[in-house]
């Protein structure tokens, strides 16, 4: 597959793993431009090596601010603009809400949350210089439903949905375009070797949070989702001149996220009289 479009520079975190990887492939294997990224840039040799002179790969903890300053700073002497952002690294953290450890959470949300924000920041005055640009945000169905076990991870990726709204808002003057894609379960190392847990110990919560724990672990590597379909899926956005805002992908993802917006567009509408009754009375 390659573009039929001039080739787009793409800057891409985490990508030594996972959907990070195989985006890397799909938007190498299309003709475009790839920065490549992960803690250890020696783990994506072999993925340079597809495309020698269209891929740069650059060390990069999204929590480290020197390294993300010198990855912008690379993208640009070597291919003069960046185009896409792709906001992929994170990983996913299990626990009961009561049993979270702090360092855990916060480590969660540095990954997850903070450092997303901050590889957009150092981003975003060369796509407002180049008055174009694509920032896409990997989220999750998470981002829609706080499920057992998963609440530190749902709220990180809240944040980012709602974070992206407002920067939506923001940048569409400036000819940015924003996206969150919303994967439901896909065959990747989230639920595997990526995952981090703190083990259910409170009996209370053994039916909830122990059985989804259970659940998660026991379907890894057999997730319906396609790392594959999905990276390209991802791809072709960059094409679109109005991408959706929100993109749910998987027929999990879709069904659950569907069933939550509407319930909870039913309760605001079971409240819409005495919610607004609760306004100064009109004059």
């Amino acid at each position: 597959m390659t573009t039929t479009h001039a080739p787009q520079v793409w800057f891409i975190t985490g990508c030594s793993t996972g959907l990070g990887l195989e985006l890397a492939r799909q938007v190498l294997a299309a003709g475009h431009h790839a920065v490549v990224s992960a803690r250890d840039k020696g783990r994506l040799d072999e993925l340079v090596a597809l495309a020698p002179e269209r891929a740069l790969a650059v060390d990069l903890d999204v929590n480290d601010s020197a390294q993300i300053a010198a990855g912008v700073a690379a993208a640009q002497a070597r291919f003069g603009r960046i185009d896409v952002l792709v906001n992929n690294a994170g990983y996913g953290y299990m626990s009961s809400i009561e049993e979270g450890e702090e360092e855990q959470i916060r480590a969660q949300f540095d990954a997850n949350v903070f450092g997303l924000f901050a590889m957009t920041r150092a981003v975003l005055p060369v796509m407002r210089a180049q008055r174009s640009g694509y920032v896409i945000s990997l989220t999750s169905v998470a981002g829609y439903i706080g499920f057992p076990g998963s609440g530190y991870y749902a709220a990180s990726k809240h944040a980012v949905e709602g974070w992206s709204d407002a920067l939506a808002a923001e940048t569409a003057s400036l000819g940015i375009r924003v996206s969150c894609v919303a994967p439901g379960p896909a065959r990747t190392d989230w639920a595997g070797r990526s995952m981090t847990q703190t083990p259910n110990l409170i009996a209370d919560y053994a039916d909830t949070v122990g059985a989804r724990m259970r659940a998660t672990s026991a379907i890894s590597g057999q997730q319906p989702g396609d790392p594959v379909r999905i990276a390209q899926m991802i791809v072709g956005l960059a094409d679109l001149p109005r991408p959706p805002r929100h993109l749910v992908l998987g027929q999990f993802g879709i069904n659950a996220v569907s069933a939550k917006l509407q319930g909870s567009r039913d309760e605001i509408e079971a409240w819409r009289e005495r919610g607004a009754a609760t306004d100064f009375p009109a004059a």
